[in-house]
């Protein structure tokens, strides 16, 4: 008795100090402002935030301040400012919601020692050449069109911290070529693990629409620039008598001007990779060429050329004329009439030079002085220097450079956003009640998550072009007019379609935005109203399950949630049917279900003999994966386990396509690629059978298989013999549609390949 007594004594304390804790951490995460506790302005950039976490955690950290019965307290509140601060999707939670918005999130509730923030944190914050990407933007920076060569690192790594000061000198050699990055995979776990990131540090070249490439070679720089300039495709052409003014005079025909190096016995002459470096960073502004003037020594002499040099030819520019080699550029002043008809990129300053020469490397390129100009500029909204595109199609139609102003950004700039269909909003030409549909971006261009999606919004523009017009409207411009639309965080993104209003909750990507798009077109979530709520949800088919989320509009974690139901409703389509009930106007009906508390999410599952039974999710975490593996779990499993005999039996033996997850019941990747698998087993079902081998229990039969990593997904196509081999055909990806993509592909090559082996009477 006196010992039960103990152990319930004991659950109690156990209950009360997990209570406390609880509460102290709730506590100390309320009514914070999280800006000011870090000591930043709300335009802090991720590199700024972590620098100044940095400052803080070395003067604050409980290690340095024993004596300070508060420090582990006040440490926790920077941690959590920090920890919120840095996630993309967080801070917008923060800055429109605030604290309301984060109750279902428990980041900075752990920290490290004192000497992992003085020696392995934040490794390459203070290098700007090196871009340090996380999973808000990592997929929209390597997806750009532009080289990345990322750094895959873990902060404990000592062969990181080794290659850290190669990597510097490495990205200060390729600054402008292509981009370097860096991820730490310790605060990118899911990120690292997503792209088959095992070991540290992890060198891989990205370039859009194509799979990445490691690197195996030596660390160090001159291995490494070798490495990255094989992936830079620009042209340098090397000219001659023969054939230097048909090539000049081909550019000038399309508009694109010559940037040439004269190679004499003294002066400049750049070597052979610095000029194919100089052909990348101007790809698409102006050809590069090189001329050996101890060949071409009369050809140098007619270009007056006495000395090794660079010289730019701009479209249009006299090569006959005497001293038409250029020593600066000459402005092109600009008037109206001639912004409407023509493509022009235009500089717009106050009376001085504001931006580098570099921009004027483009065709088209003018000038205008807001100081002389003013009506230009006052009409225009042009208020500080800044960098313009102009379509072609009306001196309103244009976009404003908000990036930083450095050649390679403005090149790629003024590349994407000719070719895009995104203007600048004004009051004057504002959608408020237009007839076609409009997507506008409120944003300030300070805000560095603003700054990452104007680029996905010119390739959504381009994909979307004729169905959806895009503007952008800049609210410390306009503050009068994003007021009036109750914009309170940056950015936001709304639907304008006739008298319909949608705000866009979801990733700062061109495919999140076309996702939302179709989420309106084809709904994959259904509004359930009492009457509807009862018919298919209550009356369901035994084979039917639904997931239902009771919400109110004015809550904050019920807004913060809206994305993600929609996200995972995607993921579950076909699978799991999933609505929502709006209880603000549906109040009535919610009390009658004894909702108590929003957001309630609720499993009603298939083969129920009471179909009134319903799962409460109580998981901490509402994000679309961790909801996607709640609701897989609940379903019978669509896979089946298989033992040695069985894989010999049925998978060598057997005459039916099967695709297997080789796994390990220790391994978090396996754990987390289990729910996307039995996704994979139903989209498959009926075509290719989906089995699980467990190697712990089985490690022979992987052993046998070639497998040296978990998961691992193997497909084995029946090709018509008796035995296939026992490894199979690897599949590098844990993505339920690109494996089902893969297979299907794979079926069809084989169905093609069983018509043309057959004889020609079978035909």
């Amino acid at each position: 008795m006196e010992m039960s007594q103990n152990h319930r004594r004991t659950s109690r304390t156990s209950f009360l100090f997990a209570f406390i804790a609880a509460w102290l951490f709730l506590t100390i995460s309320s009514d914070e402002d999280y800006y000011k506790l870090l000591g930043i302005s709300k335009e802090a950039g991720t590199r700024e935030i972590r620098q100044a976490f940095k400052k803080l955690a070395l003067t604050m950290h409980p290690d340095k301040n024993p004596n300070d019965a508060t420090a582990h307290e006040k440490f926790l509140k920077i941690n959590r400012a920090y920890e919120v601060l840095k996630d993309e999707d967080l801070r917008k939670k923060y800055d429109k919601y605030g604290e309301k918005g984060l109750q279902d999130e428990q980041q900075g509730g752990r920290y490290e020692s004192w000497n992992y923030y003085r020696y392995d944190f934040g490794i390459y914050d203070e290098d700007a050449e090196i871009t340090t990407l996380d999973r808000g933007d990592f997929d929209a920076a390597v997806n750009s069109g532009e080289v990345w060569f990322v750094n895959f690192y873990f902060p404990r790594c000592s062969h990181c911290h080794d290659l850290a000061p190669t990597w510097r000198e490495f990205a200060k050699e390729m600054d402008g070529v292509i981009r370097i990055g860096a991820v730490n995979c310790g605060d990118n776990g899911m990120l690292c693990r997503s792209k088959g990131i095992n070991s540290y540090p992890s060198l891989y070249v990205f370039r859009a629409g194509m799979k990445p490439e490691k690197y195996y070679g030596d660390r160090t720089k001159s291995s490494l620039t070798t490495f990255a300039m094989q992936f830079v495709k620009s042209k340098v052409t090397e000219l001659w008598q023969g054939n230097v003014f048909s090539e000049i005079d081909r550019a000038f025909a399309e508009r694109i001007g010559w940037l040439i190096n004269f190679c004499t016995d003294t002066g400049d002459c750049l070597e052979s990779q610095t000029r194919r470096k100089l052909a990348g960073m101007l790809d698409g502004l102006v050809n590069v060429g090189w001329m050996d003037c101890s060949k071409q020594a009369d050809l140098c002499d007619s270009f007056e050329i006495t000395t090794s040099t660079t010289a730019v030819f701009p479209p249009g520019s006299s090569l006959a004329q005497k001293g038409s080699v250029l020593v600066g550029i000459l402005f092109l002043n600009m008037h109206p009439h001639k912004l409407a008809h023509h493509r022009w990129l235009i500089s717009f300053s106050f009376g001085h030079n504001d931006l580098i020469n570099c921009v004027y490397l483009f065709a088209q390129v003018g000038k205008v002085d807001c100081i002389t100009d003013s009506e230009l500029c006052a009409s225009l909204y042009i208020q500080k220097p800044c960098v313009a595109v102009f379509k072609g199609v009306g001196i309103h139609d244009f976009e404003i450079h908000h990036g930083k102003d450095v050649l390679y950004n403005v090149a790629a700039f003024a590349k994407e956003s000719v070719n895009a269909h995104v203007t600048t909003l004004r009051p004057e030409n504002f959608p408020s009640h237009e007839k076609e549909p409009w997507l506008v971006d409120f944003f300030a261009p300070w805000c560095p998550p603003c700054r990452a999606l104007l680029p996905e919004l010119r390739k959504a523009s381009i994909q979307l072009f004729g169905q959806l017009k895009f503007g952008t409207l800049d609210c410390t411009v306009h503050e009068t007019l994003c007021n009036m639309h109750n914009i309170h965080a940056y950015p936001t993104t709304v639907i304008f379609n006739k008298s319909s209003i949608h705000e866009y909750e979801g990733h700062h990507s061109a495919d999140g935005i076309l996702e939302f798009i179709e989420d309106l077109v084809n709904p994959v979530v259904v509004t359930l109203t009492p009457e509807s709520f009862q018919e298919l949800v209550k009356r369901r088919k035994s084979s039917e399950t639904w997931m239902v989320d009771f919400y109110a509009p004015w809550c904050g974690p019920c807004q913060a949630l809206l994305p993600e139901w929609r996200r995972m409703a995607r993921m579950l389509s076909g699978i799991v049917n999933v609505g929502t009930v709006d209880c603000q106007k549906h109040h009535s009906f919610c009390q009658g279900e004894d909702v108590r508390a929003y957001p309630e999410i609720r499993l009603f599952p298939q083969n129920s003999n009471r179909r009134e039974q319903y799962q409460s999710y109580n998981g901490w975490h509402r994000d679309a994966f961790s909801l996607k593996a709640w609701a897989l779990s609940s379903l019978p499993r669509a896979s089946v386990d298989l033992s040695p005999e069985d894989f010999k039996r049925k998978v060598l033996g057997g005459k039916d396509h099967w695709v297997l997850d080789f796994y390990a019941p220790w391994c978090g990747p396996c754990q987390q690629f289990a729910p996307e698998f039995e996704v994979l087993a139903r989209m498959m079902k009926g075509t290719v059978r989906a089995g699980k081998v467990d190697c712990q229990a089985h490690h022979q039969t992987c052993q046998s298989a070639g497998i040296k990593a978990y998961p691992s997904v193997r497909f084995y196509p029946h090709l018509g013999t008796t035995r296939r081999d026992q490894g199979g055909e690897h599949i590098n990806s844990r993505d339920a549609t690109v494996i089902a993509d893969i297979l299907r592909q794979r079926l069809q090559q084989l169905a093609l390949q069983g018509k043309s082996s057959k004889p020609k009477d079978e035909l």
